[in-house]
């Protein structure tokens, strides 16, 4: 178990610049493992805020068991939790605590019942997506600017980019299982946030930013508040969307896609590309090339990045 005093770093460390979910009032370290935003307490995990505003019960229980002095009993409260569009059965209580102790990223997923989502973590380096990824986050790179990754999964661009030697690194997912997977086993040293896009950032906007979104921004609704909220937090530097499902192309993909001229309607000035251009272009060694938004009709999937590439000196190497 930690130290109490141990207890209280992280929460200083993880209070650093956020604010309440409900309200928007600073949040104070207030003992280890908690933040008080003077009415209410939410917990930190592993390192991890937990700052979902909509989950009341969840968040007592989890502050509950922290104030008892039990921080992995909070992290088996809050691994239980999932987002709207899972359906799979919750693990029970013991493969959950088992998963604190796993040894591999395959064990943990495992006892955490993901399902197909283990499936995607554990496969993620070699999926064309990931590789659409590294082109598109090559061409368009943070550069020296702070990152912020939204519904960063399991923190595989964080990683990226930390072995690029980007330090300023920050992801938020509203999957808390997610986020422990990244601090356990995937990006440990990325500052990591759990929070709920859709409703107000805990975050404060500190200057310009590099934020970006990869394979997620199709399942959430009300995508303009989101996009908003980005370029603000951004503040004149750079937002990246990335394998944004194309609404015209029939298929199996989940979530609310919308047609290119939607996508593009988020971003105005971004530029876009096909998403398997991105990956033909990672694996020719190529540059990718920007396309007119009507010629995605056919495109199973676009990115969009609202930054022009940065010199030549400040731009990342890709890998594969």
């Amino acid at each position: 178990m930690r130290s109490p005093a141990a207890g209280r770093a992280t929460a200083e460390a993880a209070a650093t610049g956020l604010v309440s979910p409900v309200g928007g009032t600073p949040l104070r370290p207030h003992g280890p493992g908690l933040l008080c935003d003077g009415e209410r307490l939410w917990p930190v995990v592993a390192g991890i805020p937990w700052l979902r505003a909509d989950r009341e019960e969840l968040r007592e229980r989890a502050v509950r068991r922290i104030e008892e002095g039990d921080p992995a009993g909070a992290a088996v409260v809050l691994l239980s939790d999932t987002d709207d569009w899972w359906d799979g059965p919750v693990p029970p209580p013991g493969a959950l605590r088992a998963a604190l102790g796993a040894a591999t990223l395959r064990e943990a997923v495992a006892l955490l019942g993901m399902g197909r989502v283990g499936d995607y973590f554990l496969h993620r380096w070699s999926d064309p997506t990931w590789l659409a990824v590294l082109a598109l986050t090559a061409h368009h790179c943070p550069g020296r600017r702070p990152v912020l990754e939204l519904a960063c999964g399991a923190g595989h661009l964080l990683r990226e980019l930390a072995l690029r030697g980007h330090r300023d690194l920050t992801g938020v997912d509203v999957v808390f299982a997610k986020l422990w997977l990244a601090r356990r086993f995937i990006a440990p040293g990325a500052r990591l946030v759990c929070a709920d896009l859709t409703a107000p950032w805990p975050l404060r906007p500190r200057g310009p930013a590099y934020v970006a979104c990869h394979d997620a921004l199709y399942f959430l609704p009300r995508k303009r508040e989101v996009v908003d909220r980005a370029l603000e937090y951004a503040d004149g530097g750079a937002v990246v969307l990335g394998h944004c499902h194309n609404a015209l192309v029939p298929g199996p993909g989940a979530g609310l896609p919308l047609d290119p001229a939607g996508w593009r309607s988020l971003l105005p000035g971004a530029v876009c590309y096909d998403d398997a251009d991105l990956t033909r272009a990672l694996l020719d060694g190529e540059a990718p090339r920007p396309r007119p938004v009507e010629d995605l009709a056919r495109c199973e999937a676009l990115a969009l990045a609202d930054a022009p590439p940065p010199p030549p000196g400040q731009r990342s190497r890709p890998s594969r």
